[in-house]
């Protein structure tokens, strides 16, 4: 059976939006638990301006402090040049790079047009120069919630551009929840018609309770990398109504259920799941890790 690859987001993604400061100790201590269960990558941070995103102010100190376990890449979001820079300096395995796919989302995430976004991103790429491994993380790639569908066509355009300039990776991200299996199905194929030589990743939201489903097609259709987020916490700010990423043990769950190796400690996964509630001070949407596995077996009650 294929052997798939999860890629942990919680740390940056999922904890982004939280309105209370998450300690630098409660992040690196959730690191060093989930370096330990079986991931391929984990997104440890994000290089940004602390005014921005005050919740990831501690970037520096937080890869300063982690436990690097051998096998597992430490990758980390940069927005710009002097993000790449201190990602750089902090020893960072990947850097991962971000625009939209459509040019509203774009603007009011990033404050400029996508070809600016092109642009300043292909600097980064040039100089970066291959001292460190690049991944381009292609936004609102399965639709956008102010325009509506974004042309397959423009997301394989940017796709292809960037797998010009050499990056290792592309990640095709269903930022908003709008993706459906069919749609996905249809865009793995092109995608892979398309691009040679390129780590494709796949980063699906289940706004609309599809996000499992839309895992399985991707998965049918050939693709062996995804993002995930522990407790599936995350959000953008710039989808209204936009709840967090797949959640990481739901998915792992399911493919494990169904026979794939995904290389992951699921009872590992879950201990720790089960703490994250307690970090962020709130229910998590994650459904395993309250449920527990398919295979835990129940006494049968008594009978009266």
């Amino acid at each position: 059976m294929t052997r798939i690859y999860f890629n942990e987001v919680v740390t940056r993604d999922g904890f982004q939006i939280e309105p209370e400061f998450i300690a630098t100790d409660a992040k690196v201590a959730l690191i060093d638990a989930l370096s330990l269960c079986g991931y391929a990558k984990i997104e440890a941070t994000s290089f940004v301006s602390p005014k921005a995103i005050p919740m990831l102010r501690d970037a520096e100190e937080v890869m300063g402090r982690i436990s690097r376990v051998p096998g597992v890449e430490y990758t980390v979001l940069v927005p710009n040049l002097r993000g790449a820079e201190r990602a750089l300096e902090s020893k960072a395995d990947e850097l991962n790079l971000v625009m939209s796919t459509s040019e509203t989302h774009n603007r009011a995430n990033l404050r400029m047009g996508r070809e600016q976004s092109f642009a300043a991103l292909a600097e980064v790429v040039r100089h970066v120069d291959g001292r460190t491994p690049i991944n381009v993380s292609l936004s609102t790639a399965f639709g956008c919630p102010m325009e509506g569908d974004v042309p397959e066509a423009e997301v394989v355009q940017f796709a292809e551009r960037f797998a010009g300039l050499g990056v290792r990776g592309l990640t095709i991200c269903d930022t908003t929840g709008m993706a459906h299996p069919a749609q996905v199905t249809h865009m793995v194929e092109t995608l892979q018609q398309r691009l040679t030589g390129v780590q494709l990743t796949l980063h699906f939201h289940n706004t609309r309770g599809m996000g499992l489903a839309n895992v399985l097609a991707a998965v049918q259709g050939g693709i062996v990398r995804f993002d995930g987020s522990l407790g599936g916490l995350g959000g953008c700010p710039y989808a209204p109504g936009a709840s967090g990423n797949i959640c990481s043990e739901d998915a792992v769950h399911m493919l494990h259920a169904m026979g794939y190796d995904t290389g992951m400690d699921l009872p590992r996964l879950l201990s720790v799941a089960r703490g994250l509630p307690y970090i962020v001070g709130h229910d998590v949407p994650g459904q395993v890790a309250k449920a527990g596995l398919i295979t835990d077996l129940h006494p049968a009650p008594q009978a009266q």
